[in-house]
C-alpha cells in the first residue's frame, strides 16, 4: 500500500480546515442532499463528502455506508487532495497504490473510486467529494464533469459555513 504524500501546504491546509469549524459536527441536509444526488445520477452505491485532517478522513456526509471516519494513511481521498483534477481509479485491486489497502482487501472492498478535491482559497484542498463501488468500472467525461461541478458547489457551501461561523463568534 502506498500512503499519500503530505501536501506542500499542509500546515496552511490544516489551519484552513480548523477555521471551517466543521469537523465532528452533526449531519446536515444540505450536504446529505449532495451525496444522494451523486449516488442517483452516477448510479453509485456510495458517495461522500470527506474532510482530511492530520490523522483521519472524516465524513461530513456519506450515503451507502455507515463509516464516520477512517485513518488518513489508508484513505483514497488523501491521494485526491494532492490533485488539481478528479482522481479516478477503475480497479483499485489492480492499482499498485491500493492493491493491498485494507479498504480494498477487506470491507468495504473498494474497486472503483472517483474523487474531486474540495478547493478553498490558494489551492488549499480540505477534502473531497467522492464516489466508490465494489466492482471495477469506468466513468464518462460527462459524469466526471458532474462530480467536479458538485465539488465546486460543496466547496462554496463550506466557505459559507466558515463565514457564518466566523461572524457568529
Amino acid at each position: 500500500m502506498e500512503e499519500a504524500a503530505i501536501p506542500a501546504n499542509e500546515q496552511q491546509r490544516l489551519a484552513h480546515l480548523q477555521n471551517l469549524n466543521i469537523l465532528d459536527t452533526p449531519r446536515e441536509e444540505r450536504f446529505d442532499r449532495v451525496t444522494r444526488m451523486l449516488c442517483r445520477v452516477l448510479d453509485m452505491p456510495v458517495a461522500a463528502i470527506s474532510l482530511v485532517d492530520e490523522n483521519r478522513q472524516w465524513f461530513k456526509a456519506i450515503r451507502g455506508s455507515e463509516l464516520t471516519e477512517i485513518p488518513r494513511r489508508i484513505s483514497f481521498c488523501a491521494h485526491t487532495i494532492l490533485e488539481e483534477r478528479t482522481l479516478t481509479i477503475a480497479d483499485a485491486s489492480a492499482d499498485p497504490r491500493f492493491i493491498d489497502n485494507p479498504l480494498v482487501t477487506d470491507a468495504p472492498h473498494i474497486r472503483f473510486y472517483a474523487g474531486h478535491p474540495l478547493k478553498m482559497v490558494n489551492n488549499i484542498h480540505v477534502g473531497t467529494l467522492c464516489v466508490y463501488d465494489t466492482k471495477p468500472r469506468e466513468i464518462s467525461s460527462d459524469d466526471i464533469q458532474f462530480l467536479e461541478d458538485l465539488a465546486i458547489t460543496v466547496a462554496n457551501e463550506l466557505k459559507t459555513y466558515m463565514f457564518k461561523s466566523f461572524f457568529s463568534v
